[in-house]
């Protein structure tokens, strides 16, 4: 199960070479080259939450990506350092709201429409928070590339 793993500082301008990264590792793990304009897409926009979020919240820990390929399938994980309520717990609603419940910010609407776009181009979608952050994790089938003798 090889894995690559991405450590990037909470700026804009890495969310580019993550998206590169993720497409060149999908490609070689054997996801199809029809879904490698979704996989971009995805990562793109779960590196683009996640540095939102850390620098809405002054935080300077890297962002991670994590690229897994398993047997058949690819699965990437970004992860943010934006302490959670607790395992397992939802993302949603920790883009800094202030207020009681029901309040919803800025920071919460972009937090809620990016969990949205990764869910459309994502079929299977998993997203949770930890105490020391959250993590999204997509993937998507793969059929292992067989080297030609």
């Amino acid at each position: 199960m090889p894995t690559v793993e991405l450590r990037f500082s909470a700026q804009p301008e890495h969310v580019r070479t993550a998206r590169l990264v993720a497409a060149a590792v999908a490609r070689r793990a054997g996801v199809d080259e029809t879904v490698l304009d979704e996989v971009r897409l995805a990562v793109g926009e779960a590196c683009s939450r996640a540095v939102g979020l850390h620098r809405s919240h002054d935080i300077t820990a890297p962002v991670t990506v994590v690229l897994i390929e398993e047997e058949k399938a690819f699965s990437i994980e970004v992860g943010d350092a934006v302490p959670g309520p607790g395992s397992g717990t939802p993302l949603s609603g920790r883009g800094g709201a202030v207020g009681g419940p029901g309040s919803e910010t800025d920071a919460d609407s972009e937090d809620e429409m990016g969990l949205a776009v990764i869910s459309g181009l994502v079929d299977d979608v998993e997203v949770r928070s930890v105490p020391d952050g959250g993590v999204i994790r997509m993937s998507w089938p793969a059929t292992p590339v067989v080297a030609a003798p």
